[in-house]
This record gives structure tokens, sequence and C-alpha cells, in this order.
């Protein structure tokens, strides 16, 4: 390939880039800080969405579509959620444009087309939705509501990243209303393990399940529950999160039911939600200096089939030969391609699946008709088998539950390695800043002590883990006392 290739190794944030454009995935739009996820990229996010939407489904879960715009005075009312979203609103104030008399076949903004009320563009949909549930909900007959709502979301972004940080973005947000703060503290719980096993079991990724501290809770969230990811490099990536919002939307929107007693409550609720930067973390964690690797269950092709040949016939001949197998991989669920272009050469087409991270490639020249093989390459480590033709079927599905588990367990194995336990503070910098990982470390439970951390070390506590060993200990920083472990990092 033509591409100019970076490695890792060398400058991690270059090699992303550079592998986002190239794969063919995405690139940056005329909107500065807007992306274009293109037909391949855009092809894993189906995957992705296809997935997670059955997951939601299997859990009760019902999709609608809520407007994009927010009235300003609805955003307000829940005041904490305005105030965190506030320096990355985008907002509406006119409707209409005219031409600009001082500039000809140029435009202007008519000034009689000034809206009564200014339109947020929504960064997040708990306003919209929520004035929109005080008309469904009226008595507890009504409950539990259960949505989920694909979408775009808009937060103005300075620094942007493809995928990872854009000032436009796609992503997916449930909003659910409950009876009880039982009911919709499980909700949350409930949908934070269904993110933990898309991102274990399809994008083979390991996360650790966790809360936020009050620091880096979700504006408008009595708690935030999250899990995060370790990239290559031992950043940290916030992989998804699940806010149990109390009542404190209900209460800003005057969302009241009738109990089974007869009494008024205010409704309870949580929110979550993943993004289009999942596939960030799908190309951090898996990929190498040639390109993308894809786990199976989320590559858009599973098998590439490049004929070697140098006639016409010969092609034709490979073609009929691998006919049978392209049918029995489609009907069992495999997408095949088979790679029939005239105009490369099949060094050029093995590079160009590679950088796309297609899992399995097949290479069959005349030769291996003859004798009636073919060669077979992983895309995860590259190990090269020669197979007869009648075992292929049987070794191509094998191959990819193994290259599937072997990705989670090459991250998993990553994870391990770049986590470490820190005592003392320069124990604690020589993790973040030399050793690049995650530092378990103590910590006084204080949000001043969290800031400062930050501040001096620019790492941030991802999570307190769910499975937290309670252990008496003092912290890195204060050297007061500590309860237990906390999951520091620098992060995207």
């Amino acid at each position: 390939m033509a591409f100019e290739k970076v490695k890792r190794s060398e400058n991690y944030s270059e090699w992303y880039n550079n592998l986002v454009k190239n794969a063919d995935m995405a690139e940056h739009s005329a909107v500065k800080g807007c992306m274009v996820i293109k037909p391949y990229g855009y092809a894993i996010w189906e995957k992705m969405q296809a997935q997670l939407d059955f997951m939601f489904k299997e859990t009760g879960h019902s999709n609608a579509y809520f407007p994009l715009f927010v009235p300003k005075s609805l955003f307000e009312k829940e005041e904490k959620n305005a105030a965190g979203f506030a320096k990355e609103c985008a907002v509406v104030t006119h409707y209409r444009l005219k031409s600009n008399p001082d500039k000809e076949g140029s435009l202007m903004v008519d000034p009689e087309s000034k809206l009564e009320e200014e339109l947020v563009v929504r960064p997040t949909s708990e306003a919209i939705i929520w004035n929109t549930y005080k008309n469904w909900i009226q008595s507890y007959r009504d409950l539990p509501i259960l949505i989920n709502q694909w979408a775009n979301v808009v937060r103005w972004e300075m620094r942007t990243r493809l995928f990872l940080r854009t000032a436009e973005f796609l992503w997916q947000e449930g909003h659910t209303a409950h009876a009880t703060r039982d009911e919709a503290l499980e909700e949350t719980k409930k949908m934070l393990d269904v993110y933990a096993e898309f991102s274990e079991k399809f994008m083979a990724i390991p996360v650790i399940r966790g809360i936020k501290t009050e620091n880096e809770r979700f504006a408008g969230a009595d708690d935030t529950y999250t899990i995060e990811g370790m990239m290559q490099d031992g950043k940290a990536l916030q992989m998804g999160t699940s806010h149990f919002l109390g009542q404190n939307f209900a209460k800003a929107f005057d969302v009241k039911f009738q109990t089974k007693e007869g009494n008024l409550e205010y409704v309870w609720a949580s929110s979550w939600g993943v993004s289009t930067r999942l596939m960030g973390a799908l190309i951090m964690v898996h990929s190498d200096d040639e390109g993308l690797v894809l786990p199976p269950k989320l590559a858009p092709i599973h098998v590439v089939i490049v004929p070697v040949y140098r006639s016409q016939e010969e092609m034709l001949s490979i073609a009929a030969a691998m006919k049978p197998l392209m049918a029995i991989l489609k009907s069992s669920g495999y997408t095949v391609k088979l790679d029939d272009r005239d105009t490369y050469k099949p060094g050029y087409k093995f590079a160009e699946w590679e950088l796309k991270g297609v899992p399995v490639r097949i290479a069959v020249g005349p030769r291996d008709l003859d004798s009636k093989t073919a060669e077979v390459v992983r895309r995860d480590t590259k190990e090269k088998s020669i197979v007869p033709m009648d075992d292929l079927y049987t070794h191509i599905c094998t191959l990819l539950l193994d290259i599937q588990e072997n990705l989670y367990r090459r991250a998993e194995q990553v994870r391990s390695v770049k986590t470490f336990l820190a005592d003392t503070w320069d124990e604690f910098l020589d993790v973040v800043n030399v050793k690049e990982g995650f530092a378990m470390a103590h910590w006084d439970g204080s949000a001043e002590t969290e800031t400062k951390i930050k501040a001096l070390s620019k790492a941030s506590i991802r999570c307190i883990p769910l499975d937290q060993i309670q252990e008496e200990g003092v912290c890195v920083f204060s050297g007061k006392p500590s309860k237990g472990r906390v999951v520091f990092s620098k992060a995207y």
C-alpha cells in the first residue's frame, strides 16, 4: 500500500489518526470538529448498533425518537445538568438567511427571523424527554417507561479526534422512569452489565465496572456507573456510563404519579449511553502497525478470498472452486468476499485487507486447486496454514472463534501488565508518567485531594471498582486514612 506507516511505539496518537484514515473508516469534514464516517467505518458501527439494539430489546426496552432541539427554558430546568453542559452547547438563535446587500452572492442572518426562544442543540436529551414524560405518566400503571433513542448529539469540543471526541457524534441514550428507587437503581446497574457484556463478549475488551466520584459523575445524576477500558498505550477510555438520576429530573419537570395507595410521588429515573467512541476503543485496543485488527463478531467482512491467477480462465476456475465454501459460510452467518478485481495484484490486496482488519484471508492459485488446498492467514497473529479444501469450512469456523477469544486474552494481558499498585506519591507518578498504566492507589475520599492529584499528575480517578476490596490504608497524596484502592489513570 502507498500509505505512510507510523509505528505505535514511536507516536501512538499519529498512529491512531493514520490508521483511521488509511483503513477508510473516517475523515475530517468541512465542518470543523466534525467527521465523515465512511462506509467501512459505518459498517462496523452498524454491527455494534445491531447487537446493542438486540440486547436492549431483550431487556424490555423500546426505541423512540425525540427532537434535536431543546428550548432553552427546558434545558435550564435541571440546574446541575444545564451548568454541566453549558460550555459545550450550540445554540440556535435565528431561523432564516437572506441575501447580503453588501456582498453579491452571499447570505446573512435575517435579523427579523430571531427566535422568540433560543434552542439548544441537544448535548443530551434528559430535558426534552422528561418534559415529554410529564404527559405520559399519571399513574403507577404507566410505569416503568423503558425507552432508548439512537441519535446524534452536539458537544462543542475545541480539541477533537476522530471517533474519540468530535463536535457531533452518534450514540444511543436510554431514558427510563420507575415507581421506586430500587427499580431505578436496578435498571442503572443492569444496563451497566449489558455494556460490560457487549464490550467483553463482542468487542473483546476487558473492562472495569465501577462508580464515578462526585467530581466525575454525570451532571444531574445522584450516581454514575461506568465501564473503563485500557488502551494499548496504558491510558483509560470511558466506554459506557449508566446514571442513577434519582428524582432530580422528575422534580425539575414536576413528573409525579399516583401510587397504588393513592398518594402522589415523584418518579425515579435512570439514563445510560454509549457512542461512536467505542469505535476508537476497538481500534486502540486491538490494532497493530499494519492496520486494523477486528474481533470477528464485529467485523463487516469475516473472510476474504484472494485468487492468485494469470488468466481469466484461471480466475473463473478458482471462483468456481470457492463457490461451495462461500455458500456454506454465508448460510452460517459469515460475510465472505471474493476479491476478483483485476486492477490490483494479489500483494496489494493482501496488504489492503490486512489494513482493514479482515479476520481471515484465504489465498488460492492454480497449484492450490491441483493439490486441493488453500493458504489461510489469520489477521490477529498473521499465522499461515495450508488447509485441505475439504477442511476449510470447519477450520475457518474454529479459527474465527479462536481469534475472538485470543483478542480478549491479549487485551487482558496488556491490562494486567500495565496495572500497578502504588502506595507512595513517587510510586504513583512513576506509574502514570513513566510506566504509563493504571495505578491502583488509596484515596482519602475528598474532592479536594482528587482535584489536586489531577492537577499535578494529569491522572484522574477513573472509577471506584464495584468489586473494591475493603482495605485500610493511607491516601497516596494526603496521607489521610483510606478504606480501599481506586483506579487512577490518564485518559482519553
